[in-house]
């Protein structure tokens, strides 16, 4: 099931759901909208090894906005920080952002039970378009779960993502391969 405006705001009064910043106005009829935060980040090698960690640049998004180009992975953040802690978040960009030819996860939409960061956005754009830090980029819906989980994310020994960071976080793939 997925949760109605009410709902969220019920978990949010009961502490099971933290956004912050906290946007009455970003909340919809059964999601809550997400804004792109300031930094994006690049891989500074176009060929990357799942098996290695990889430098990166951080770039900063001037006030009068970027223009992305295709052909480029860019990694941003959401400006909001959230927890959710009894129920199964996804994040799906909005669909006025879709039009735009903006994509902003190749694939990882659903958070675990747990998850407690920003989001890091998997960006990438179908012909060039400007954007800007702030602009709503996406949207956060939040399922019930049929049983509590066993093991929250930020407890799970492999979890690589449980840092709280305002920037963009590289992959960290690498570390599936330590002691091998």
């Amino acid at each position: 099931m997925i949760l109605s405006d009410k709902q969220i705001l019920a978990a949010i009064e009961k502490r099971e759901i933290h956004i912050e910043p906290f946007r009455r106005e970003a909340l919809g009829s059964n999601s809550y909208d997400v804004h792109l935060g300031p930094y994006l980040r690049v891989y500074a090698t176009p060929v990357l090894d799942a098996r290695r960690a990889h430098s990166s640049s951080l770039i900063k998004i001037p006030p009068k906005g970027l223009f992305l180009i295709p052909g480029v992975l860019y990694l941003g953040v959401t400006e909001e920080y959230t927890e959710s802690h009894a129920y199964v978040p996804f994040l799906e960009g909005k669909s006025s952002i879709g039009r735009l030819g903006i994509q902003i996860h190749a694939t990882a939409s659903k958070g675990d039970v747990g998850f407690c960061n920003h989001w890091t956005l998997e960006i990438s754009v179908l012909h060039p378009v400007k954007i800007y830090a702030g602009m709503p980029i996406g949207q956060l819906i939040f399922f019930t779960l049929g049983d509590s989980a066993t093991m929250q994310y930020y407890a799970q020994p492999k979890a690589k993502y449980t840092h709280r960071d305002p920037l963009p976080i590289p992959s960290m793939y690498w570390k599936n391969f330590e002691g091998i």
